[in-house]
C-alpha cells in the first residue's frame, strides 16, 4: 500500500549518500538483523543522516519532554560511563568498525547494549552521528560567519546564539561535553588537548561547500580555530541538566 515514489525517493537519497561517503565500512558482511533493519528503514527512518528536526519528531512519542536528540545525549553519556575522559586518544583513535556498525544498529532501535567495554566505539559512533546529519550542525547559512570570526570569541559566541534553537542547543551540549575533556587532569591522560579536540570535531560541525582544494585547505584551519574558541570561551552553564 506504499507508493512506488516513496521507495524511489528513499533509494535515490541513499544512492546520493553512498556516492559521497562510499560503501558500508567494515570487514563483516551485513547480518540478517542489519538486512531486516535496512528493509524497514523506509518506514522507520534512521536517526543517522536525518535532520535535527526530524530526529526530534521521531522521538516525540518515546521522549516527549526531551529538548535534545536522545541519540546525542545517550552516546555522550556512554563515552563518559566507559571512562572516555581517562582514555588516551579518545575521539582520535577509531573504535572497531564492526563494533561501531553493530552499535549503530542497536541505537537505531533505541537501545544501548550492555557490555560495551571500549569507549572508542560510542565515541566513534557519536562523531558519525554529527557528521552524517542531513544538514551540518552549524547550517550552511552561518558558515561564512564562522570562518570570518574564527579568532574573535565575542563574535563567535554571537554566531552560536543566532543559530536556530535546536542547532544552538545541540551545539552547546556538544561544546559542554568537550569542555569536560579539556580539563588538565583529563588531558594529561587522554593526550587530547583543546587543539586536538577541535581538529577532530570541526569536520563534524562545519562543512565547506567549495570544491576548490585551496579554499578547503585554508578553511579547515579556520573551522578548527572556530571550534577551539567555542570550547575555550562559550559559557554552557545554562545547559546543565538539559536533556
Amino acid at each position: 500500500g506504499v507508493a512506488i515514489s516513496t521507495y524511489a525517493k528513499y533509494c535515490y537519497n541513499k544512492l546520493q549518500k553512498a556516492a559521497l561517503t562510499g560503501a558500508k565500512k567494515g570487514l563483516k558482511k551485513p547480518n540478517i538483523e542489519e538486512i531486516r533493519h535496512a528493509k524497514n528503514a523506509v518506514f522507520n527512518p534512521s536517526m543517522f543522516g536525518s535532520s535535527l528536526q526530524d530526529i526530534i519528531a521521531m522521538q516525540k512519542e518515546r521522549y516527549p519532554d526531551r529538548q535534545l536528540p536522545w541519540v546525542q545525549t545517550r552516546l555522550s553519556e556512554e563515552v563518559l560511563a566507559l571512562n572516555g575522559d581517562q582514555t588516551e586518544g579518545i575521539f582520535r583513535v577509531p573504535g572497531d568498525i564492526d563494533e561501531v556498525n553493530a552499535l549503530k544498529l542497536q541505537v537505531d532501535q533505541w537501545k544501548i547494549p550492555t557490555g560495551l567495554e571500549d569507549p572508542h566505539v560510542p565515541a566513534s559512533l557519536l562523531k558519525l552521528w554529527y557528521r552524517e546529519l542531513e544538514e551540518p550542525l552549524i547550517p550552511h547559512d552561518f558558515y561564512e560567519q564562522c570562518i570570518t570570526h574564527y579568532e574573535n570569541p565575542e563574535a563567535a559566541i554571537a554566531v552560536v546564539h543566532s543559530l536556530p534553537r535546536i542547532n544552538k542547543m545541540v551545539l552547546c551540549y556538544l561544546i559542554r561535553f568537550l569542555q569536560v575533556f579539556v580539563q588538565p587532569a583529563n588531558v594529561a591522560v587522554t593526550k587530547m588537548d583543546v587543539n586536538n579536540l577541535a581538529m577532530v570535531m570541526a569536520p563534524n560541525c562545519l562543512r565547506c561547500q567549495s570544491d576548490d582544494p585551496r579554499i578547503i585547505f585554508e578553511n579547515t584551519r579556520k573551522e578548527m580555530s572556530f571550534i577551539r574558541v567555542l570550547i575555550q570561551h562559550l559559557d554552557t552553564s545554562f545547559m546543565e541538566g538539559v536533556l
